[in-house]
Protein backbone atom coordinates (compact mmCIF):
# COMPACT_ATOMS: atom_id res chain seq x y z
CA UNK A 1 0.00 0.00 0.00
CA UNK A 2 1.27 3.19 -0.76
CA UNK A 3 1.74 5.95 1.88
CA UNK A 4 -1.19 7.89 0.28
CA UNK A 5 -3.77 5.18 0.39
CA UNK A 6 -2.44 3.89 3.52
CA UNK A 7 -2.79 7.68 5.13
CA UNK A 8 -6.39 7.74 3.43
CA UNK A 9 -7.35 4.71 5.49
CA UNK A 10 -6.10 6.09 8.86
CA UNK A 11 -8.52 9.28 8.44
CA UNK A 12 -11.70 8.71 10.76
CA UNK A 13 -14.47 11.88 11.37
CA UNK A 14 -13.97 13.82 14.16
CA UNK A 15 -14.93 12.15 17.72
CA UNK A 16 -18.98 13.21 17.79
CA UNK A 17 -19.44 11.87 21.68
CA UNK A 18 -16.18 14.21 22.83
CA UNK A 19 -17.79 17.12 21.21
CA UNK A 20 -21.14 16.44 22.86
CA UNK A 21 -19.53 16.14 26.15
CA UNK A 22 -17.17 19.15 25.93
CA UNK A 23 -20.53 21.17 24.82
CA UNK A 24 -22.18 19.99 28.30
CA UNK A 25 -19.12 21.10 30.10
CA UNK A 26 -19.32 24.73 28.58
CA UNK A 27 -22.94 24.74 29.40
CA UNK A 28 -22.47 24.28 33.05
CA UNK A 29 -19.10 27.51 32.74
CA UNK A 30 -20.59 31.06 33.90
CA UNK A 31 -22.60 32.16 31.08
CA UNK A 32 -26.13 31.54 29.70
CA UNK A 33 -26.17 28.85 27.68
CA UNK A 34 -24.27 29.15 23.97
CA UNK A 35 -23.69 32.61 24.87
CA UNK A 36 -20.19 32.39 23.72
CA UNK A 37 -21.27 30.79 20.63
CA UNK A 38 -19.27 29.85 17.41
CA UNK A 39 -16.73 30.00 20.13
CA UNK A 40 -17.90 27.13 21.44
CA UNK A 41 -18.42 25.58 18.39
CA UNK A 42 -14.72 25.75 17.96
CA UNK A 43 -13.86 24.50 21.36
CA UNK A 44 -15.96 21.36 20.78
CA UNK A 45 -14.57 20.87 17.30
CA UNK A 46 -10.92 20.82 18.10
CA UNK A 47 -11.58 18.72 21.04
CA UNK A 48 -13.29 15.70 18.80
CA UNK A 49 -10.51 16.36 16.43
CA UNK A 50 -7.72 16.11 19.04
CA UNK A 51 -10.34 13.28 20.31
CA UNK A 52 -10.07 14.67 24.40
CA UNK A 53 -12.66 16.89 26.47
CA UNK A 54 -9.62 18.41 28.02
CA UNK A 55 -7.09 19.78 25.35
CA UNK A 56 -4.06 21.34 26.28
CA UNK A 57 -3.32 24.72 24.81
CA UNK A 58 -1.90 24.17 21.34
CA UNK A 59 1.52 24.32 20.28
CA UNK A 60 1.05 26.03 16.98
CA UNK A 61 2.42 25.38 13.33
CA UNK A 62 2.37 27.09 10.45
CA UNK A 63 3.22 25.07 6.34
CA UNK A 64 3.77 27.95 4.07
CA UNK A 65 4.40 26.31 0.43
CA UNK A 66 5.56 27.60 -2.59
CA UNK A 67 6.29 26.51 -6.36
CA UNK A 68 6.09 28.11 -9.80
CA UNK A 69 3.59 26.96 -12.45
CA UNK A 70 4.01 26.89 -16.14
CA UNK A 71 0.47 28.65 -16.55
CA UNK A 72 2.50 31.91 -15.70
CA UNK A 73 3.22 32.13 -18.95
CA UNK A 74 0.20 32.89 -20.46
CA UNK A 75 0.11 36.62 -18.39
CA UNK A 76 -2.62 35.70 -16.33
CA UNK A 77 -0.45 37.32 -12.93
CA UNK A 78 -0.11 41.21 -12.30
CA UNK A 79 3.49 39.83 -11.04
CA UNK A 80 6.75 38.11 -13.31
CA UNK A 81 7.43 34.37 -12.03
CA UNK A 82 10.54 35.02 -10.34
CA UNK A 83 8.65 36.73 -7.47
CA UNK A 84 7.43 33.26 -5.92
CA UNK A 85 11.12 32.65 -5.64
CA UNK A 86 12.12 35.98 -4.03
CA UNK A 87 9.20 35.77 -1.45
CA UNK A 88 10.04 32.05 -0.37
CA UNK A 89 13.66 33.86 0.64
CA UNK A 90 11.59 36.77 2.19
CA UNK A 91 9.67 34.63 4.47
CA UNK A 92 12.92 32.42 5.19
CA UNK A 93 14.51 36.28 6.82
CA UNK A 94 11.29 37.19 8.35
CA UNK A 95 10.42 40.40 6.18
CA UNK A 96 6.80 39.09 4.78
CA UNK A 97 3.28 39.60 6.65
CA UNK A 98 3.13 35.86 7.58
CA UNK A 99 6.52 36.43 9.95
CA UNK A 100 4.66 39.16 11.85
CA UNK A 101 1.22 37.15 11.99
CA UNK A 102 3.03 33.83 13.04
CA UNK A 103 5.39 35.19 15.76
CA UNK A 104 2.03 37.16 17.16
CA UNK A 105 0.19 34.06 17.20
CA UNK A 106 3.31 32.38 18.51
CA UNK A 107 3.51 29.24 15.98
CA UNK A 108 6.39 27.90 14.42
CA UNK A 109 6.84 28.99 10.40
CA UNK A 110 7.86 25.84 8.15
CA UNK A 111 8.66 27.55 5.00
CA UNK A 112 8.79 24.42 1.72
CA UNK A 113 10.39 24.94 -1.86
CA UNK A 114 8.50 22.04 -3.80
CA UNK A 115 9.61 23.38 -7.40
CA UNK A 116 10.17 27.06 -8.01
CA UNK A 117 11.74 27.42 -11.52
CA UNK A 118 15.02 28.65 -10.31
CA UNK A 119 16.47 26.47 -7.55
CA UNK A 120 17.16 28.74 -4.06
CA UNK A 121 20.30 28.42 -2.54
CA UNK A 122 21.20 26.82 0.03
CA UNK A 123 19.11 28.54 3.03
CA UNK A 124 18.48 27.01 6.51
CA UNK A 125 15.26 27.92 7.05
CA UNK A 126 13.64 27.03 3.53
CA UNK A 127 12.63 23.06 3.59
CA UNK A 128 13.77 21.81 -0.17
CA UNK A 129 10.85 18.93 -1.53
CA UNK A 130 11.07 19.96 -5.02
CA UNK A 131 9.11 18.05 -7.32
CA UNK A 132 10.28 19.91 -10.58
CA UNK A 133 11.13 23.45 -11.45
CA UNK A 134 7.65 24.52 -11.29
CA UNK A 135 4.64 22.63 -13.37
CA UNK A 136 4.17 22.47 -17.20
CA UNK A 137 1.82 25.20 -18.72
CA UNK A 138 -1.41 23.05 -18.42
CA UNK A 139 -3.12 24.86 -21.37
CA UNK A 140 -0.61 22.22 -23.53
CA UNK A 141 -1.02 19.57 -21.82
CA UNK A 142 -0.97 17.87 -17.92
CA UNK A 143 0.63 20.44 -15.30
CA UNK A 144 1.99 17.28 -13.76
CA UNK A 145 2.14 13.72 -14.04
CA UNK A 146 0.56 11.76 -11.46
CA UNK A 147 3.42 10.38 -10.46
CA UNK A 148 4.78 13.62 -9.54
CA UNK A 149 0.92 14.65 -7.88
CA UNK A 150 1.18 11.66 -5.64
CA UNK A 151 5.00 12.52 -4.84
CA UNK A 152 3.76 16.14 -3.56
CA UNK A 153 1.26 14.93 -1.75
CA UNK A 154 3.37 12.22 0.09
CA UNK A 155 5.91 15.41 1.00
CA UNK A 156 3.00 16.68 2.21
CA UNK A 157 1.82 14.17 4.57
CA UNK A 158 5.48 12.69 5.84
CA UNK A 159 5.73 16.50 7.11
CA UNK A 160 2.46 16.54 8.56
CA UNK A 161 3.69 13.46 10.63
CA UNK A 162 6.43 14.94 11.61
CA UNK A 163 5.00 17.69 13.23
CA UNK A 164 2.36 15.92 14.71
CA UNK A 165 5.59 13.95 15.87
CA UNK A 166 7.39 16.94 17.41
CA UNK A 167 3.68 17.18 19.29
CA UNK A 168 2.12 20.03 17.76
CA UNK A 169 -1.44 19.92 18.06
CA UNK A 170 -2.41 22.75 15.79
CA UNK A 171 -1.56 23.14 11.87
CA UNK A 172 -1.89 26.50 9.78
CA UNK A 173 -1.58 25.97 5.70
CA UNK A 174 -0.47 28.36 2.96
CA UNK A 175 1.14 28.62 -0.04
CA UNK A 176 3.36 31.48 -2.44
CA UNK A 177 3.16 31.21 -5.93
CA UNK A 178 2.69 33.18 -9.37
CA UNK A 179 -0.51 32.19 -11.29
CA UNK A 180 -1.73 30.17 -8.68
CA UNK A 181 -4.93 31.17 -8.52
CA UNK A 182 -5.41 30.33 -11.86
CA UNK A 183 -4.60 26.60 -11.27
CA UNK A 184 -6.71 27.05 -7.99
CA UNK A 185 -9.88 28.51 -10.46
CA UNK A 186 -9.39 25.52 -12.91
CA UNK A 187 -9.78 23.07 -9.66
CA UNK A 188 -12.73 24.37 -8.19
CA UNK A 189 -14.24 24.85 -11.29
CA UNK A 190 -13.83 21.20 -11.80
CA UNK A 191 -14.16 19.66 -8.75
CA UNK A 192 -17.29 21.70 -7.88
CA UNK A 193 -18.74 21.67 -11.19
CA UNK A 194 -19.12 25.43 -11.11
CA UNK A 195 -19.01 27.87 -14.24
CA UNK A 196 -15.38 29.28 -14.53
CA UNK A 197 -16.22 32.89 -14.67
CA UNK A 198 -17.52 31.96 -10.70
CA UNK A 199 -15.16 31.05 -9.21
CA UNK A 200 -11.88 32.88 -11.28
CA UNK A 201 -10.92 36.38 -9.80
CA UNK A 202 -8.63 39.22 -9.87
CA UNK A 203 -5.71 36.95 -8.14
CA UNK A 204 -2.90 39.26 -8.01
CA UNK A 205 -5.22 42.56 -8.52
CA UNK A 206 -5.28 41.95 -12.66
CA UNK A 207 -7.71 44.11 -14.57
CA UNK A 208 -10.85 42.93 -16.14
CA UNK A 209 -8.96 42.19 -19.74
CA UNK A 210 -6.76 40.06 -17.80
CA UNK A 211 -9.21 38.50 -15.80
CA UNK A 212 -11.15 37.74 -19.20
CA UNK A 213 -7.90 35.94 -20.55
CA UNK A 214 -7.36 33.69 -17.56
CA UNK A 215 -11.04 33.02 -17.56
CA UNK A 216 -10.48 31.80 -21.38
CA UNK A 217 -6.78 29.99 -20.59
CA UNK A 218 -8.56 28.01 -17.49
CA UNK A 219 -11.34 27.24 -20.41
CA UNK A 220 -8.67 25.70 -22.75
CA UNK A 221 -6.87 24.05 -20.10
CA UNK A 222 -9.95 22.29 -19.14
CA UNK A 223 -10.70 21.63 -23.21
CA UNK A 224 -7.05 20.45 -23.23
CA UNK A 225 -7.11 18.00 -20.49
CA UNK A 226 -10.13 16.67 -19.77
CA UNK A 227 -9.81 16.01 -16.21
CA UNK A 228 -12.49 12.98 -14.77
CA UNK A 229 -14.23 14.91 -11.40
CA UNK A 230 -14.70 11.65 -10.25
CA UNK A 231 -10.97 10.88 -9.85
CA UNK A 232 -9.64 13.81 -7.99
CA UNK A 233 -5.79 12.59 -8.36
CA UNK A 234 -6.50 13.33 -12.21
CA UNK A 235 -7.68 16.58 -11.48
CA UNK A 236 -4.63 17.59 -9.31
CA UNK A 237 -1.96 16.14 -11.86
CA UNK A 238 -3.80 17.99 -14.50
CA UNK A 239 -4.74 21.38 -12.94
CA UNK A 240 -3.13 21.48 -9.80
CA UNK A 241 0.60 23.12 -8.67
CA UNK A 242 2.80 21.29 -6.47
CA UNK A 243 2.30 23.63 -3.80
CA UNK A 244 -1.37 22.86 -3.95
CA UNK A 245 -0.68 18.90 -3.95
CA UNK A 246 1.64 19.21 -0.92
CA UNK A 247 -0.89 21.20 1.47
CA UNK A 248 -3.49 19.00 0.62
CA UNK A 249 -0.83 16.16 1.54
CA UNK A 250 -0.47 17.91 5.07
CA UNK A 251 -3.73 18.33 5.37
CA UNK A 252 -4.71 14.70 4.81
CA UNK A 253 -1.36 14.20 7.07
CA UNK A 254 -3.04 15.97 10.12
CA UNK A 255 -6.45 14.81 9.56
CA UNK A 256 -4.69 11.04 9.94
CA UNK A 257 -2.82 11.82 12.95
CA UNK A 258 -5.70 13.82 14.87
CA UNK A 259 -4.44 17.18 14.04
CA UNK A 260 -6.87 20.07 13.17
CA UNK A 261 -5.65 22.31 9.95
CA UNK A 262 -6.37 25.84 10.10
CA UNK A 263 -6.98 26.38 6.58
CA UNK A 264 -5.98 30.00 4.76
CA UNK A 265 -7.65 31.37 1.81
CA UNK A 266 -8.73 30.53 -1.48
CA UNK A 267 -5.61 28.18 -2.79
CA UNK A 268 -5.66 26.38 0.39
CA UNK A 269 -8.95 26.06 0.49
CA UNK A 270 -8.61 24.46 -3.08
CA UNK A 271 -5.78 22.01 -2.18
CA UNK A 272 -8.39 21.21 0.98
CA UNK A 273 -10.92 20.34 -1.00
CA UNK A 274 -8.40 18.32 -3.33
CA UNK A 275 -7.75 16.77 0.35
CA UNK A 276 -11.37 15.93 0.91
CA UNK A 277 -12.30 14.58 -2.11
CA UNK A 278 -9.54 12.05 -1.98
CA UNK A 279 -10.66 11.47 1.73
CA UNK A 280 -14.09 12.77 2.90
CA UNK A 281 -13.76 11.78 6.47
CA UNK A 282 -10.77 14.88 6.22
CA UNK A 283 -13.13 17.44 5.63
CA UNK A 284 -13.83 17.26 9.97
CA UNK A 285 -9.70 18.22 10.61
CA UNK A 286 -10.34 21.48 8.96
CA UNK A 287 -10.67 24.86 10.47
CA UNK A 288 -11.64 27.48 8.14
CA UNK A 289 -10.16 30.37 8.81
CA UNK A 290 -11.60 33.43 6.42
CA UNK A 291 -13.00 34.11 3.45
CA UNK A 292 -11.58 36.21 0.87
CA UNK A 293 -12.24 38.98 -1.38
CA UNK A 294 -10.82 36.08 -4.52
CA UNK A 295 -14.29 35.22 -6.17
CA UNK A 296 -14.52 31.50 -6.45
CA UNK A 297 -13.82 31.31 -2.31
CA UNK A 298 -17.25 31.16 -1.35
CA UNK A 299 -17.76 28.13 -3.41
CA UNK A 300 -15.20 25.89 -2.22
CA UNK A 301 -16.32 27.04 1.55
CA UNK A 302 -19.27 25.45 0.31
CA UNK A 303 -18.34 22.82 -1.12
CA UNK A 304 -16.03 22.00 1.93
CA UNK A 305 -19.33 22.43 3.91
CA UNK A 306 -17.51 24.91 6.25
CA UNK A 307 -17.93 28.04 7.48
CA UNK A 308 -15.43 31.07 8.39
CA UNK A 309 -14.55 32.32 11.14
CA UNK A 310 -14.06 35.42 9.64
CA UNK A 311 -14.33 38.18 6.87
CA UNK A 312 -11.40 40.75 6.58
CA UNK A 313 -11.44 41.40 2.90
CA UNK A 314 -7.77 39.33 3.04
CA UNK A 315 -6.47 38.17 -0.09
CA UNK A 316 -2.82 37.82 0.33
CA UNK A 317 -2.18 33.90 1.10
CA UNK A 318 0.79 32.92 2.60
CA UNK A 319 -1.13 31.23 5.69
CA UNK A 320 -2.34 35.02 7.23
CA UNK A 321 -5.85 34.32 7.44
CA UNK A 322 -4.66 30.73 9.21
CA UNK A 323 -2.40 32.90 11.49
CA UNK A 324 -5.14 35.17 12.32
CA UNK A 325 -7.56 32.34 13.62
CA UNK A 326 -5.15 30.88 15.82
CA UNK A 327 -5.83 33.35 18.83
CA UNK A 328 -9.79 32.47 18.59
CA UNK A 329 -8.33 29.13 18.77
CA UNK A 330 -6.68 29.39 21.72
CA UNK A 331 -9.28 31.62 23.50
CA UNK A 332 -11.95 28.59 22.80
CA UNK A 333 -9.24 26.31 24.42
CA UNK A 334 -8.52 28.76 26.90
CA UNK A 335 -12.85 29.02 27.73
CA UNK A 336 -12.89 25.46 28.10
CA UNK A 337 -9.78 25.07 30.36
CA UNK A 338 -10.23 28.14 32.73
CA UNK A 339 -13.65 29.31 33.26
CA UNK A 340 -15.53 28.21 36.42
CA UNK A 341 -18.47 26.21 36.51
CA UNK A 342 -21.99 27.38 38.06
CA UNK A 343 -20.99 25.13 41.58
CA UNK A 344 -17.50 25.81 41.80
CA UNK A 345 -17.98 29.56 41.67
CA UNK A 346 -21.13 29.24 43.84
CA UNK A 347 -23.45 31.21 41.19
CA UNK A 348 -27.30 29.84 40.47
CA UNK A 349 -27.46 28.78 37.41
CA UNK A 350 -30.77 29.45 35.29
CA UNK A 351 -30.92 26.08 34.02
CA UNK A 352 -32.35 26.15 30.30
Amino acid sequence: MTTLAATIAQIREPDRHVAETVQRLLDAKTKPRRSLGRLEDLACQIAAIRGTTAPEPARKAIVVMGADHGVAAEGVSAFPQEVTRQMLLNFARGGAAINALARQAGARLIVVDMGVVTALPDEPDIRACRIAAGTQCFTRGPAMTRDQAIAALEAGIALAGELAGDGITLVGIGEMGIANTTAASALAAVLTGSPIDAVTGRGTGISDAVIAHKREVIRRAIETNRPDPGDPLDVLAKLGGFEIAGLAGVALGCAAAGVPVVVDGFISGAAALVAVRLAPAAAGALVCSHCSLELGHRIVLAALDRKPLFELELRLGEASGAALAMPLIDAALAILRDMATFDAAEVTDSGA
